[in-house]
């Protein structure tokens, strides 16, 4: 049995993983953290992997203050490796077995993230738009701010998921983390945001957010969840997409939105554990969208 070494074949050992990871979202976590185990066990000297060598990796992780989240996610990441290595023969199943006891992290505490106030995203909405690119970022930070999307979720987002239900629309059929789909009542603002982008754009179904070309040419391609991310940072926003989902969980909740609510439209398993027991309806009439207290400024 060969046993995986620092002569390995990164990428075809990272190929492995992923070709068996369905989510986008942790395919491309996964990747990042496979590689930069890779890289640090090519320069580690160790001949072979091992429980030892894993643990030895974490230890340096947190000499270079990693968090205790980014460390978790990389060991979860390493365990997938060494099972679908010793499924292919590359490693002994008493190894991926060994590897497999190795703890997680323990986290305390919680991250706070970044909250936007409410006059903050009101000013970044209300930025003047000069050309095609501006009309589609201002409508992708309608979706962010005022529907509380995922930027992956965002990124994939279609015409045909934008329908009038009960007299408001509504975004169906989102499909998010662990493939649980929800819909996601949107205000008037983004919604005209995503019209004046679409008008401009000459678009009408398909991808809502497309790449666009040198000059502004648009394609068929939609942005990608990296380029929903860029969209933020060449805005000089302070804040990163998924803070863009707290932030609207916090505006909703402070503007007297119910908690169970919010929960529907971000899409999450639970609040609390007592939580999880509550049937709750989702109310298309009084949505969280409806208490961010936003406007959308059209050109």
């Amino acid at each position: 049995m060969k046993a995986i070494t620092t002569q390995n074949p990164i990428d075809r050992i990272v190929t492995i993983v992923l070709d068996a990871v369905q989510s986008p979202n942790t395919r491309r976590a996964y990747g990042h953290a496979l590689r930069d185990f890779m890289g640090w066990f090519a320069t580690s000297g160790e001949g072979k992997l091992s429980k030892r060598v894993v643990r030895a990796y974490i230890t340096y992780l947190r000499d270079t203050s990693t968090s205790a989240q980014s460390i978790n996610l990389r060991l979860a990441a390493i365990k997938r490796l060494v099972y679908e290595a010793a499924d292919n023969q590359a490693l002994s199943l008493t190894t991926a077995a060994a590897i497999d006891r190795v703890e997680r992290i323990k986290c305390e505490g919680q991250r706070m993230g970044r909250r936007l106030s409410k006059e903050e995203v009101q000013a970044i909405m209300n930025r003047p738009s000069h050309d095609l690119k501006d009309l589609r970022d201002k409508a992708v930070l309608s979706v962010l701010f005022g529907a509380g999307l995922r930027r992956a979720e965002c990124a994939v987002l279609q015409f045909d998921n934008i329908r009038m239900i009960n007299a408001r629309w509504v975004l169906v059929d989102i499909t998010g983390k662990g493939n649980k789909i929800r819909s996601v009542p949107i205000a008037a603002w983004t919604k005209c945001a995503i019209d004046e982008w679409a008008a401009a754009a000459g678009i009408s179904d398909g991808y809502i957010f497309r790449a666009l070309r040198r000059g502004g040419h648009i394609t068929e391609n939609s942005m990608g969840a990296q380029a929903i991310y860029d969209v933020l940072v060449d805005l000089g926003i302070p804040c990163a997409p998924h803070d863009a989902r707290r932030t609207m969980a916090q505006l909703a909740h402070l503007g007297g939105c119910a908690i169970e609510q919010i929960q529907l439209t971000l899409g999450h398993s639970s609040i609390t554990t007592t939580q999880k027991y509550l049937g709750v309806k989702q109310n298309l009439t009084d949505a969280p969208c409806d208490h961010l207290g936003l406007s959308f400024s059209g050109d």
